[in-house]
């Protein structure tokens, strides 16, 4: 292979593989690491729009403890004789009318106040034994289809040995077909059989009929044919005609958390209801016929999968709840034209339609992902660490040290490796304190993306193997699933039986647009190992597998 044409993969291969350089590595290729480090570039911006939202959604936080201190100065200061004393100097009127007032008020605070949504159940579609497939299996399928030469077989081999994926994941078996698989009818039989097959499982599992569901939000990013997949999903159960229905398409591997937000809101305004929440992607449809490189990466990461979530806003569900969902915080930077373009669907030179993932993607998603996580972070961590985290960061930007680091990053990426070193020892040294978010969370389900995404979100955040677990071993056991992955990841606590109640999980999706949204729920049970329909029954004795 021509020299020019090696560093042209090294570029491409980059988006999945850790650079690991020596010492006498150009700090120039910065880029190629996957995401940039959290430690080093906080902005305190986003620090303060999750402390605005705080301050929008829990006022009555800072208010109720004034009140009450006020209060017990004044009747502290009265002895038992004097209180009874001033009490009966009060007429009838005054007395009816501070009651009333203070019903009133007590009635406005309790109406005013949000919902609360419940997650009663959730399933997540297990394929046939059929459509499993090892790597081995995949590249002699791409093979087999005659649609690729050997040189892109190889590629597509070195990206799957890196990607952290094992071989029982799922693929439709037309992608071995010679014709055009991209086709309508192709799409549509390939939904039907995960959507309903999710369906399915969730109505069994949680005894509700398809007619009680009031609200249904379905999310696929690529495929959106005419009807709608929430219009195929309604005529398929029958549901009723004033269930208020969406589809959400081309938003990537974070619309679940879009479509639990969306969801969330409509439950908000219509009491007493139902929601179900429907998260998939269609992987034939989605499969690229061509040979660009930067469009083949997506054909060696997704995978069959879907998720269906059932939602509650009614009270008395609560007993038989699973979950109660406290924050979601969503993260979008569409308006930079390079996040906007860092995933991108459009034609290669030959006219085949594939999904372009830029070489900036990792750095363009590190971004995205500390935007939420700092937004994120006042909601949920304990005063302790938000103190100690606020004081560092304000200190930092007083004494200029963010102006400071942002020169000494410009001035790195021209330098030699002896600068680069020197660079990184005076940036440690300026460190702002980070929150530990194992204080704030029991359980982690982050995006199975790829193992290299996974590698570097555990060590930019201080996470342990064990919290990276369900990640880790759904990507392994189910490749990339798109959206629905944060559920897989949630079904392998729950088979480990790890849930107690309490305890707190962090959802967080990420995808193109380029957007990272976060998702926080709170188990209101500890939830037991379930003895049926879960993905991870037969196989979960197997797990952890070292990688």
């Amino acid at each position: 292979m021509a020299p020019s044409s090696t560093r042209e993969e090294q570029r491409l291969l980059s988006t999945e593989i850790v650079n690991r350089g020596t010492d006498t590595f150009s700090v120039r290729v910065r880029r190629r690491l996957p995401l940039p480090d959290f430690v080093n570039s906080v902005n305190l911006k986003y620090v303060k729009l999750g402390y605005h939202y705080l301050i929008n959604h829990a006022i009555y936080l800072a208010t109720i403890p004034v009140l009450v201190l006020v209060f017990s100065a004044e009747v502290g200061s009265l002895s038992r004789q004097e209180l009874w004393n001033k009490l009966w100097d009060y007429d009838l009127a005054t007395i009816l009318a501070s009651f009333g007032v203070f019903v009133f008020t007590l009635s406005v605070y309790f109406m005013s106040r949000p919902r609360p949504i419940y997650l009663l159940d959730f399933a997540c579609y297990k394929p046939s034994d059929e459509l499993k497939v090892s790597k081995e299996e995949f590249i002699e399928m791409a093979r087999q289809s005659g649609k690729f030469d050997e040189e892109t077989l190889q590629f597509k081999r070195r990206i799957l040995d890196s990607s952290g994926i094992g071989d029982e994941t799922y693929v439709p078996k037309s992608i071995i077909s010679k014709n055009n698989i991209t086709t309508m009818k192709e799409g549509r039989e390939e939904a039907s059989m995960v959507i309903f097959g999710a369906l399915d499982e969730l109505f069994e599992k949680t005894r509700i009929r398809p007619k009680d569901v009031g609200v249904l939000v379905v999310n696929c990013s690529i495929f959106n044919p005419t009807p709608s997949l929430s219009a195929m999903i309604i005529n398929h159960y029958k549901m009723r005609g004033n269930i208020l229905s969406y589809n959400l398409g081309g938003m990537g591997c974070s619309a679940s958390v879009i479509a639990l937000d969306l969801a969330r809101d409509m439950l908000q305004a219509n009491p007493n209801n139902f929601a179900v929440v429907v998260s998939t992607e269609m992987v034939g449809f989605n499969w690229y016929p061509g040979c660009d490189r930067s469009m083949l990466i997506p054909n060696c990461f997704f995978r069959m999968g879907c998720s269906a979530a059932l939602l509650s806003n009614r009270r008395r569900d609560f007993p038989r709840a699973k979950y109660r969902l406290e924050h979601v915080v969503r993260t979008h930077k569409g308006a930079d034209d390079r996040s906007f373009r860092s995933v991108y669907q459009e034609e290669d030179e030959q006219g085949f339609k594939g999904l372009k993932v830029s070489r900036e993607l990792m750095e363009i998603g590190g971004d995205a992902i500390k935007t939420n996580i700092t937004t994120l972070g006042p909601l949920v961590l304990p005063v302790s660490e938000q103190l100690l985290f606020f004081s560092t960061l304000v200190k930092r930007h007083l004494l200029g040290e963010g102006k400071k680091e942002d020169q000494r990053n410009t001035t790195a990426s021209t330098t030699t490796s002896s600068s680069s070193s020197s660079s990184r020892t005076s940036a440690a040294s300026s460190k702002p304190y980070i929150p530990d978010y194992k204080l704030a969370f029991e359980h982690f389900c982050v995006h199975a993306a790829s193992k290299t995404v996974l590698d570097e979100l555990q060590r930019n955040l201080e996470l342990s193997d064990s919290n990276m677990e369900p990640s880790r071993m759904t990507l392994q056991r189910f490749g990339n699933t798109s959206s629905s992955s944060i559920w897989y990841e949630l079904a392998y606590l729950e088979a480990k039986g790890k849930i107690h109640s309490g305890d707190r999980i962090w959802q967080l999706a990420f995808g193109s647009g380029f957007k990272c949204n976060s998702a926080v729920w709170k188990a209101v049970r500890r939830i037991k190992k379930p003895s049926s329909r879960n993905p991870w029954l037969s196989c979960i004795d197997r797990y952890p597998v070292a990688l």
